[in-house]
C-alpha cells in the first residue's frame, strides 16, 4: 500500500474509492469518487460510540465483526470496476482507508491511500485558493451579462471559474426559478477546487463578483476574501440594454414563478413597488416590471460596491455583444500587464 500526498494523488486516473459512510459521501466528496463504504451510517455511529465511550480496542473488535461478512462482496464490487489499481480515501487517511486497502491488496489489487484523507484534501483546497489564484473580478449591475461575458472569455482561451454554474444558481431571488437542487456547500467547495487545480498560477483567473451566498451555497471564506481584495472590472452598460437582456432571459419563464421571486424581495423592494411589479408581470409588461425590480438590485449593488476596498476600473460599453466585450477586456488586461 502506497500513501500519497494530495497533489500526487490526482496525477492518476485510476478508480477513486471513497470508503466513508454513505452520509459522509452525500455531504461532500472528491469529484469522480465512487462510494465504496466500509460501514453503513448506523454501523459507523455504533463503532464511533464504542470508541468514545469504551475503548479503541472495543471499537476495532466491533468493526471487524461488521466487516467480516462483507469482505467477499467488497472484493466483487472492486472486480466489477475493471481495474487492478485503486485510489482510496477516508476522513483522515487512517484506519478505514488502510483497512480496505489491506483487503484489496490481500486479494491482489494495488492501492494508493490519500495521505491525511478527505480532511487533508479540504485543507489543500483553501491553500490553493489563498496561495495560487490571481483573480480578476467581473463586476457590474444586474443585467450587464456578466455570465455571458465569462463564457466568451473562456471560449477565447481565458481561465474562468463559473461560480454560478457550479452552484446551480444565478445568485438572486430569480436565480433558480424552478428550484432545482443545488449541491451542498461542502460539495460546492469541492467543485471549485476541481475547477482550480489544473489552472496556470501564472495567468489570471476571471470570476464574477458574487455575494458570499449563491442561493444556498456559501463561497469558501478564503475565496470570498481573495475576491474582495482582487482587482475589479466594473461593467457600465445602459439601463435599456440591461432591461432588454433580462426580459430576453426571463421572458419565457412561468409568470407565477416570477411573481413568487418578486414576493421574496417584498420587504426590501417595498410593498407599493412590489405590488406594481407583480401587476405588470401578470399583464405581461416585463420591461416595466424589470425597471421597478432593478431599483432594488441596483441600490443593493451600489451600496456593496461603496464598501469595497479593491481596485476598481469602470469600463463602459454600449451595444456591444459579449464576445466583443470579452475581446476588449482581454486586450485591456494584456496592455496593463505589459
Amino acid at each position: 500500500m502506497k500513501v500519497v500526498p494530495t497533489y500526487d494523488f490526482f496525477n492518476d486516473n485510476t478508480p477513486l474509492l471513497d470508503v466513508r459512510s454513505p452520509a459522509e459521501f452525500t455531504s461532500g466528496h472528491i469529484l469522480g469518487a465512487i462510494s465504496f463504504p466500509l460501514f453503513t451510517d448506523v454501523e459507523r455511529a455504533d463503532v464511533g460510540t464504542l470508541y468514545k465511550q469504551m475503548s479503541r480496542e472495543a471499537a476495532i473488535k466491533r468493526g471487524l465483526e461488521l466487516i467480516g461478512p462483507k469482505m467477499v462482496s467488497m472484493i466483487e464490487q472492486a472486480e466489477s470496476l475493471n481495474s487492478r489499481t485503486f485510489r482510496l480515501y477516508c476522513w483522515r487517511g487512517g484506519m478505514r482507508s488502510r483497512s480496505v486497502a489491506w483487503l484489496l491488496e490481500t486479494y491482489g489489487f494495488n492501492c494508493q491511500v490519500l495521505e491525511g484523507g478527505y480532511k487533508s484534501y479540504r485543507k489543500t483546497t483553501n491553500e490553493l485558493i489563498e496561495d495560487e489564484l490571481k483573480l480578476i473580478v467581473l463586476s457590474g449591475l444586474t443585467g450587464t451579462r456578466k455570465t455571458a461575458i465569462l463564457k466568451a472569455l473562456k471560449e477565447k482561451g481565458e481561465q474562468v471559474i463559473d461560480l454560478e454554474n457550479l452552484a446551480g444558481h444565478q445568485g438572486s431571488s430569480f436565480g433558480n426559478l424552478e428550484n432545482t437542487e443545488q449541491p451542498s456547500t461542502e460539495q460546492f467547495h469541492n467543485l471549485i477546487f476541481d475547477s482550480c487545480r489544473n489552472l496556470d498560477s501564472n495567468r489570471p483567473v476571471w470570476i464574477e463578483d458574487e455575494s458570499f451566498m449563491i442561493g444556498r451555497c456559501a463561497l469558501p471564506q478564503s475565496l470570498y476574501n481573495l475576491k474582495e481584495s482582487s482587482p475589479h472590472i466594473v461593467l457600465d452598460i445602459p439601463l435599456e440594454e440591461r432591461i432588454d437582456h433580462l426580459v430576453k432571459g426571463y421572458g419565457e419563464a412561468d409568470p407565477d414563478l416570477l411573481v413568487e421571486a418578486t414576493e421574496r424581495i417584498r420587504k426590501k423592494l417595498g410593498h407599493e413597488r412590489t405590488d406594481k411589479a407583480i401587476e405588470l408581470i401578470v399583464e405581461g409588461e416585463l420591461k416595466r416590471a424589470a425597471e421597478i425590480i432593478l431599483k432594488y438590485y441596483d441600490k443593493n449593488y451600489l451600496y456593496s460596491r461603496s464598501e469595497k476596498k479593491a481596485n476598481m476600473k469602470v469600463v463602459s460599453f454600449k451595444g456591444d455583444q459579449p464576445s466583443s466585450i470579452a475581446s476588449t477586456l482581454i486586450k485591456m488586461n494584456y496592455e496593463e500587464v505589459s
